[in-house]
Parts: structure tokens; C-alpha cells; sequence
């Protein structure tokens, strides 16, 4: 069972820049191929950038050619699902299990083993290099 982080928009805000804070808490998405982490090789695990939650882990990252960092699997328990229906399409959202932050979306067009694409913000996440 994961430890949720509650707070309050004014608590987010005071702790989050404002990109961060858009996309966590708003659901906002950062522009493909501009993010910190779409093109990173570095060895590590990928944290929330809003309560810190352990997600992936860079063994599971690839290039989807899409311009969002993209993993094929998440840490166990670490994430929800959700339907989202915005933008006149159905996807699955991906959010921090702890405090509920927006990460992304989940694609089944992903690799082998899992078959999942993670298509994930990179000022949603932090990368603590190993």
C-alpha cells in the first residue's frame, strides 16, 4: 500500500515551479521533444518530481520516437490508471499512486514484455542517476 501525500493547491503551488505545477496538478501536457528527459541514457530511477515516489526504472525506458520520455513498465503499485476522455479521444491517464500527480498516459503499443508504452512528462518526474 502506497503512503499518499496530501496538499493543498496553495501547497503545491508554494513547492512546484509552474510548468510543474500545470502539468502534475492540471493535467497539462509539455511540448514532444522539449522535456529534460525524452533523449536521456542515464542509468537511474525515475521519481515524481511533487513527492519524490520511486516510478521507473531506466532499465525500462526506450526511444518510441514520440518526444516523451517512454517506459515499457512502472514500479509495482507505484502508479493509477484512469480514463480520460478529453481531446475528443480515449486514453488511459497515468498518475502518481502517492500523491496523485499527473505523469502521463499508457499506450499498448509498447515493447516486449509488457507491450505498454508509458508516455510520461519529464517535468512530472526526476531521474536520481545511480
Amino acid at each position: 500500500m502506497v503512503a499518499k501525500v496530501l496538499k493543498s493547491d496553495a501547497e503545491w503551488k508554494a513547492e512546484l515551479s509552474p510548468e510543474e505545477f500545470h502539468v502534475l496538478r492540471e493535467k497539462g501536457t509539455e511540448r514532444p521533444y522539449a522535456g529534460e528527459y525524452w533523449n536521456s541514457k542515464a542509468d537511474g530511477t525515475y521519481t515524481c518530481r511533487g513527492c519524490g515516489a520511486e516510478l521507473f526504472d531506466s532499465q525500462t525506458k526506450f526511444d518510441s520516437g514520440c518526444g516523451w520520455p517512454s517506459f515499457y513498465d512502472a514500479k509495482p503499485e507505484t502508479v493509477e490508471f484512469h480514463d480520460d476522455g478529453t481531446l475528443g479521444m480515449h486514453r488511459i491517464e497515468v498518475k502518481c499512486a502517492a500523491c496523485g500527480g499527473h505523469l502521463g498516459h499508457v499506450f499498448p503499443d509498447g515493447p516486449a514484455p509488457t507491450g505498454q508504452r508509458y508516455c510520461i512528462n519529464s517535468v512530472s518526474i526526476k531521474l536520481e542517476e545511480k
